[in-house]
């Protein structure tokens, strides 16, 4: 179910379009709240503007007074008017306007019933109710009410919405540059994510991966990215792809800008409370990886896990479509990290992994089958390529025998390692 949340200063103009419909034929009043009744049961915009008055009258200074609510199910969704009634009473609640006065209409004037509540959202004293987080709450209450009437899931659908805007690419079908570009000239503008490791997660959703290459060349500094094409099985595809062909939002300076753009953000931590709810109820009820991966994926949540040769998971990260955000695990909080779900799913913490010159790593997601990926692209062999060594070279000439293939967070975690062993030998002596 969906909800939409409107306001305005119209409060006449809200009551009429309603009525309207019932005029059409094409709506109903189902119930009301707090209202000034009448001896027939039935209702003129006037009559209905009279209970809401006296909260207007009590408040002058907000303009925007009047609160227009739709609550829209699935069309599949077989709703009876009992079940309006208790949804919209139970929305109402939720939302803190229990003690409002307000009416609710049925409309049937589309392929789907759906119920229009109108309210003011000034109290009875004139104050003017908050709305804080009030999309996040709507949400939250959408899903508990999904729950309780057994309504077809709102995230599920908006999830595989989401995959019909940004395609995976299929490598077998041709044309990869103009299938990475539907992806990553817009997808910064739906997903929120703090950092280039939670853009890559975001991106292996749609068999993508980017790397990052920076260092000094001729005296000055040289940053850039390279796009690579992914198969089904995560392993390199074709050729890389510098980021300037897609334009400026897939540069690292507009990535940059997003991620700090998204660190600013006001709603954090209430969309960190409730993904973290969801994460630990999946991991309570879930006996492995694999149950743990479908329960999110029902919420719409997905998964991605990175893993060593060992099977050694080092890195774990959250892409919620609901809220449209990536969370890297550790950034939840120690209990959401990596670590803790090797410790669950593996029974044991091995040791220390030792480095290799071009770590393997295999990143699983919550799609059907894991996905195994080579993390070092092979950029060598594309600079030995007679038909990209040119661009390559001119683009970042010798940084590449420097930067080229390391998997930085797992690089992160053999530091790690490194510096506890470092520790636990000084203690010994």
């Amino acid at each position: 179910m969906i909800a939409k949340i409107g306001r305005s200063s119209n409060l006449f103009g809200t009551l009429s379009y309603n009525n309207s419909k019932m005029e059409q034929d094409k709506g109903e009043i189902l119930m009301t709240n707090k209202m000034i009744e009448t001896a027939d049961g039935k209702y003129s915009v006037a009559q209905l503007a009279r209970s809401f008055e006296p909260y207007l009258v009590a408040n002058r200074n907000t303009e925007k007074h009047t609160l227009h609510i739709s609550l829209n199910p699935d069309p599949k969704d077989q709703v009876s008017n009992e079940q309006y009634k208790e949804m919209a009473h139970l929305y109402m609640n939720e939302m803190g306007f229990d003690g409002q006065p307000f009416v609710v209409f049925k409309h049937n004037d589309i392929d789907r019933s759906h119920i229009h509540i109108v309210s003011v959202c000034v109290d009875e004293d004139g104050t003017k109710i908050s709305d804080k987080f009030e999309k996040i709450r709507s949400m939250k209450i959408c899903r508990e009410l999904e729950n309780k009437f057994g309504l077809i899931s709102a995230v599920a659908n908006q999830s595989q919405q989401n995959h019909k805007i940004f395609r995976p690419i299929d490598y077998k079908a041709g044309d990869i540059k103009s299938q990475i570009a539907s992806v990553i000239r817009h997808i910064s503008s739906y997903y929120q994510f703090h950092s280039l490791g939670e853009y890559n997660a975001l991106l292996s959703l749609f068999n993508i991966t980017v790397e990052k290459v920076e260092g000094e060349l001729g005296g000055q500094l040289k940053r850039g990215l390279f796009y690579f094409p992914l198969d089904d099985q995560g392993k390199n595809a074709g050729n890389p792809f510098k980021a300037s062909l897609f334009g400026k939002n897939a540069g690292i300076d507009a990535l940059e800008k997003h991620c700090t753009a998204c660190k600013n953000k006001n709603n954090d931590q209430l969309l960190k409370q409730n993904l973290k709810k969801k994460i630990m109820e999946a991991h309570h009820s879930s006996k492995d990886e694999q149950a743990f991966k479908k329960k999110l994926k029902n919420e719409g949540i997905d998964t991605v896990v990175r893993k060593n040769d060992n099977g050694r998971i080092y890195g774990i990260t959250f892409i919620d479509h609901r809220s449209r955000t990536v969370w890297n695990g550790s950034r939840l909080g120690n209990e959401y990290s990596a670590n803790m779900f090797n410790y669950q799913w593996n029974k044991k913490i091995p040791p220390a992994i030792k480095e290799s010159a071009e770590p393997q790593t295999r990143i699983t997601t919550s799609k059907d089958s894991d996905i195994s990926q080579e993390q070092s692209h092979h950029l060598f062999d594309f600079l030995n390529s007679s038909k990209y060594a040119d661009e390559l070279t001119e683009a970042f000439g010798s940084l590449f025998p420097e930067t080229r293939g390391k998997d930085y967070d797992e690089q992160d975690f053999e530091n790690k390692m490194k510096k506890k062993q470092k520790r636990k030998g000084g203690q010994r002596k």
